[in-house]
């Protein structure tokens, strides 16, 4: 079965109370064939995230789209549940945003993230993809690590194919 798949539905089932368990933190990082600038006309886009992830069918604006305050209800493909998201900063100068997690089923609370681009020497780009959160009381840290680490590997994977050159 596919990890994403399975940890997807997997968040679903779980419910945990209103007391954090601890802070965690996940990166994830790759390098993309292409410019910076190419990459940020998807990714910089807050409402292109059904575009480029593999797990989001559908994604909704309330706001202007680069807006500080700006929500995305975010549709996940497998199961049609929802998540909806807020822009907390934006900077196409520095090809980087940031926002919290409002509502989802995953395991995470308090869930804050970054995207940012950065050039390397050869003309590509790393993406760094970074989030914090606690986990609910009841919820094991390992399990809501793996969760979000499914989540950002599938759309970083899906980045890096459509931009390799062959």
């Amino acid at each position: 079965m596919n990890i994403l798949k399975f940890t997807m539905a997997s968040a679903l089932l779980v419910v945990g109370s209103s007391h954090a368990a601890g802070a965690v933190s996940v990166t994830r990082e790759v390098t993309i064939d292409s410019t910076p600038a190419t990459i940020w006309k998807l990714v910089g886009n807050f409402n292109a995230l059904d575009v480029w992830h593999p797990a989001i069918s559908n994604s909704e604006l309330n706001g202007a789209g680069t807006k500080v305050g700006t929500r995305r209800l975010l549709t996940l493909a497998e199961n049609k549940d929802t998540i909806i998201e807020q822009l907390t900063s934006y900077s196409p100068a520095k090809t980087t945003y940031s926002y919290t997690i409002v509502k989802s089923s995953f395991p995470v609370k308090n869930y804050a993230a970054t995207i940012s681009l950065t050039a390397t020497a050869e003309g590509k780009t790393v993406m760094k993809w970074e989030s914090s959160f606690d986990v609910p009381e009841g919820t094991d840290s390992g399990y809501a690590t793996r969760v979000i680490e499914a989540v950002y590997d599938s759309g970083l994977a899906k980045l890096v194919n459509n931009f390799a050159r062959q």
